[in-house]
């Protein structure tokens, strides 16, 4: 069997986020089924916060593994995809776009299930180079009209708001602190590196959804733990939660992937705890396979 390598530009030019957004709940729909499996991440730190990450999965007659090692000069990541039934290599895929669409997706899947559907204020917290394509999935699975933005460079804070308002075709607001801009904000999506909670539930009015990306390491935290113990929590990979995001410790966790279908559940606040998990990476390789 022949195999490709496919380009970050053939990446973005055969998958767009909502059928990413799909497929994503098409394969947690097969893991709750036992016909899907994700591979625990692993990690290992050195030097000044630099890390090497693995991920995996098998979905269906796909295999897949996705590394990359994030150092100061970024990270330059690949998934390898094999046949499932007779191990040979598929595709090699530069998975950079896919990593941004996967956890966009993966947000945006978990919004879908999770959040008010008349939801139309949302707060993004983090202007790196997530924040934007997880305004995208807010305003792809919500009517949002107005997205509230808060990062700490003011700078990065007007190129995200001109971004936002250019290629999403909502209002954008900059807010000057965390507090002001999740005031009122139906979603909240944090989507950062610090190492020190900033997110309190004091903030945060009931019914809200919360989606936390950036803490997916032991030394990184987003979630003050008033507003954790409000919530009911929803993780893409509870291993990797309990092993690696010491926010959600001691919280009752559920999996994603076994409320896929379901209704959405009535709480105080929804928090939606992303890990990133391979599967989900698979279910992207899938797609862009049978895209091909």
């Amino acid at each position: 069997m022949s195999h490709s390598w496919i380009s970050e530009g053939e990446v973005v030019d055969r998958l767009d986020l909502p059928r990413a957004i799909d497929a994503i709940e098409s394969a947690l729909a097969r893991e709750a089924a036992g016909a899907a499996k994700t591979m625990v991440k692993t990690h290992l730190s050195w030097g000044d916060g630099h890390t090497l990450h693995a991920i995996g999965g098998v979905d269906g007659d796909v295999v897949g593994t996705k590394t990359w090692a994030h150092t100061a000069g970024g990270a330059s990541p690949l998934l390898i995809l094999w046949d499932g039934e007779t191990g040979e290599l598929r595709a090699v895929v530069e998975a950079f776009a896919l990593g941004q669409l996967r956890t966009a997706a993966m947000s945006g899947l978990a919004t879908r299930m999770l959040a008010d559907p008349a939801t139309t204020i949302a707060a993004v917290i983090g202007t790196g180079k997530q924040a934007l394509p997880q305004a995208s999935a807010l305003v792809t699975v919500l009517p949002i009209a107005t997205i509230r933005v808060y990062g700490r460079d003011n700078e990065r804070r007007k190129a995200m708001v001109a971004r936002v308002e250019a290629d999403l075709h909502v209002e954008a607001v900059i807010n000057d602190s965390v507090a002001e801009a999740v005031d009122g904000a139906g979603v909240i999506t944090t989507a950062t590196r610090a190492t020190e909670p900033f997110l309190a539930g004091s903030m945060v009015t009931t019914g809200t959804h919360i989606n936390a990306i950036g803490a997916i390491t032991p030394e990184r935290a987003e979630l003050f733990a008033d507003l954790v113990n409000r919530s009911y929590v929803v993780t893409d990979s509870i291993e990797q939660a309990r092993a690696l995001a010491g926010e959600v410790n001691g919280c009752e966790l559920r999996s994603l992937s076994s409320l896929v279908g379901s209704p959405r559940p009535l709480a105080d606040l929804t928090l939606f705890k992303a890990m990133g998990i391979g599967l989900a990476d698979v279910a992207l390789g899938r797609a862009i396979l049978e895209a091909t």
